[in-house]
């Protein structure tokens, strides 16, 4: 089995729960707050860990009360915390407001920030490891990491949110780009909605491909998730669950199928598992702690 390995950003989530979002201008009263481990990198690299996969996270921490509690917290899910580095400044915080089974988000990078090119040199990538970054720490310092992953055969993952213009050059390094359609949409500079069938977007992913043999991959949310693989249209159904809190989903399903393809799993299959890990962390508070278990993923596959 390959190695997961996770570049990417580490937070601590304040979350505050309220029947509804305020509207701009508006204040509402609130239920209660809560802090969690958070961070896409952080809860990516939780949710490899959770599902068996050897996990090595590369990001760094400010020298905080939160930084301490999410050193713990990462080393006591199995993660492998040797590239993870002090900062002089705060811990990333993200500010999350829960209301009617969404969420709103403001992230302050803090010490995600100086997350650079140095930090990834040394990672000992081999062929069978699986590359995963997201867009919550420095673009240089992703392509750092991908192309150092390229030279070693190994396969890049990329999760590009939140959504920001990237270059020609970083989306080629990417064997497989997760996503949402929102992001697709941003990305391949048109305008998508929820009303858009399967046909549209895989259009729309077909005009952002790099490479031939790229795969695209969008997730839907209780549509399910459509991807491009290469030429081959993948299509996997959705899963009804009562949701809670969506915040981590898309990081889930990301870690998920990271694990997956680290054990050899086919491109489809993996899919199918990361659809269903997702819908399990949805219907849990949290993000980092709502990750599922091998267990639990294969019971809701069954179950299905």
């Amino acid at each position: 089995m390959g190695r997961v390995f996770v570049a990417g950003s580490i937070n601590m989530d304040v979350v505050a729960t309220a029947d509804r979002h305020p509207k701009v201008g508006e204040t509402v009263a609130g239920r209660q707050v809560l802090y969690f481990p958070g961070g896409k990198g952080a809860n990516q690299a939780v949710a490899a860990s959770r599902l068996g996969a050897q996990t090595m996270l590369i990001g760094r921490l400010g020298r905080d009360s939160f930084g301490a509690e999410l050193r713990t917290f990462l080393g006591d899910q199995g993660i492998d915390l040797g590239s993870v580095r002090d900062a002089d400044t705060h811990t990333g915080t993200a500010i999350i407001t829960v209301a009617e089974a969404d969420n709103t988000i403001v992230v302050i990078p803090g010490s995600n920030a100086l997350v650079s090119a140095d930090d990834v040199a040394d990672v000992p990538l081999a062929k069978g490891d699986v590359a995963v970054s997201q867009f919550e720490i420095p673009l240089p310092t992703i392509a750092a990491f991908f192309g150092r992953a390229r030279e070693a055969g190994v396969m890049t993952v990329l999760n590009p949110a939140p959504a920001l213009e990237m270059s020609g050059e970083l989306l080629a390094l990417v064997d497989i780009l997760v996503l949402n359609e929102t992001e697709l949409g941003f990305l391949a500079g048109v305008e998508l909605s929820e009303r858009d069938e399967a046909a549209r977007i895989f259009d729309v992913a077909r005009q952002l491909q790099a490479r031939q043999d790229q795969t695209i991959c969008v997730t839907l949310g209780r549509r399910g998730v459509l991807a491009l693989a290469g030429r081959e249209e993948v299509a996997v159904p959705g899963r009804a669950v009562k949701a809670v809190d969506t915040t981590g989903a898309g990081d889930c399903f990301v870690g998920a199928l990271a694990a997956q393809l680290a054990d050899g799993v086919p491109l489809r299959a993996a899919f199918t598992f990361a659809n269903a890990a997702a819908s399990i962390s949805v219907q849990r508070m949290g993000a980092g702690p709502s990750m599922p278990t091998a267990t639990e993923v294969a019971a809701a596959i069954t179950a299905s």
